[in-house]
């Protein structure tokens, strides 16, 4: 994968933090299992990086 990709989904891991907290901080369920779950599928698409990157080697 690209720099530019692994970029990407760490910004997506941060903005899905930044929901989870902001939620949480102001008792918004939903914004707080929405940001989990954007944290989650960052957190498949890093995961996805990395095998690609082991069988590019």
């Amino acid at each position: 994968m690209s720099i530019g990709d692994k970029a990407k989904h760490k910004a997506e891991e941060a903005v899905g933090k930044v929901k989870e907290t902001t939620g949480k901080a102001t008792d918004n369920e939903r914004l707080e299992a929405e940001g989990q779950a954007d944290q989650s599928a960052a957190n498949i698409k890093q995961a996805g990086d990395d095998v690609r990157d082991a069988f590019k080697k």
